[in-house]
């Protein structure tokens, strides 16, 4: 792949994996719709009964989707990337938002440095209160140590995709397992300034405690060796 130029033809594809997001479905896409470059948008739908397909199939943006039902987010996300075109992919999830420049930031990390396989964004969390900047924090904090996760928008080459072959279809941490495969390809990742913006909401429910329980512990099970599907049940009774 060629080193594109910060305002060059680079096509960056993004796949959007959806469950029950007919709520709020149509503001990503308008949020994609407003990004500077060139964009392909693929919405990757697990079948969700709330009608979120057909709501994005209907957006003015007329982005690309594809329902998969069953295997979870993995499968959703494998089935998008399918048919994505782009030199670089993105994995948005669709409560996040990415920066107005985020087509600008990828080019030049390229450009800089034609063998970067990917990366992700700095994240920040919304609210605003003292909860959200810490998990911003910790956020960064993690990435130093390099490990990050899905709400951080991961981005890949299509180079570094192919070598990969994909997300694997586990019942949970898909997201990092492609990170830990994206960290030993050959060449350095780097963390775009971003800030890429996610919801906290998923969390605040659950406490800080939980939440930094989730992040850590059962990540480490994982890296250890434990059965994805008792990871899953755990995870969603941290939830």
């Amino acid at each position: 792949m060629s080193a594109p130029n910060a305002h060059g033809d680079l096509l960056v594809s993004v796949v959007v994996p959806t469950w029950q997001e007919a709520s709020g479905i149509g503001a990503t896409l308008d949020h994609l719709a407003a990004l500077e470059g060139r964009w392909e948008v693929v919405v990757a739908d697990g079948g969700s009964p709330d009608g979120t397909a057909g709501l994005a199939a209907a957006h003015p943006s007329r982005p690309r989707v594809r329902i998969r039902e069953g295997g979870g987010r993995g499968a959703q996300c494998n089935d998008g990337l399918e048919v994505t075109r782009g030199d670089v992919v993105v994995l948005l999830h669709a409560d996040s938002r990415l920066p107005a420049d985020a087509h600008a930031q990828i080019a030049r990390a390229l450009a800089s440095d034609p063998e970067c396989p990917g990366g992700n964004f700095a994240v920040r969390f919304d609210g605003g209160d003292r909860y959200s900047a810490f998990l911003t924090r910790f956020s960064a904090w993690q990435r130093r140590r390099g490990f990050y996760y899905g709400d951080s928008s991961v981005w890949l080459t299509r180079a570094a995709l192919r070598r990969l072959g994909g997300l694997r279809e586990i019942a949970i941490m898909d997201d990092y397992d492609l990170v830990r495969r994206l960290e030993r390809l050959p060449g350095s990742t780097a963390c775009l300034p971003g800030p890429a913006l996610t919801s906290s909401r998923r969390w605040r429910q659950a406490g800080l405690p939980r939440t930094l329980f989730a992040w850590a512990a059962i990540r480490w099970l994982y890296v250890a060796g434990f059965d994805p599907e008792r990871l899953a049940r755990l995870y969603r009774a941290v939830r």
